[in-house]
């Protein structure tokens, strides 16, 4: 069954990050999707709120740096 303009269009409006995500995969050869590890450089005081948040909330101190960043 062929798909009119008006239904590619909404598909590609819905599914937008998914679209970009992959063509960016087909450009670079890189995913976006998973997890890296990173090293970063952290200020004590900032390193023990994590440390705080982590015992309050019981996530993951990296799942708490994601979610913030997202958050930007």
């Amino acid at each position: 069954m062929p798909l009119d303009k008006k239904t590619i269009k909404k598909i590609m409006k819905r599914y937008k990050d998914v679209f970009d995500i992959l063509e960016y995969y087909d450009k670079t050869h890189k995913k976006l999707w998973g997890r890296e590890r990173i090293d970063i450089t952290l200020h004590r005081k900032i390193i023990k709120k994590l440390k705080d948040l982590k015992q309050q909330t019981g996530k993951p101190i990296s799942r708490i740096i994601e979610e913030a960043v997202l958050q930007i």
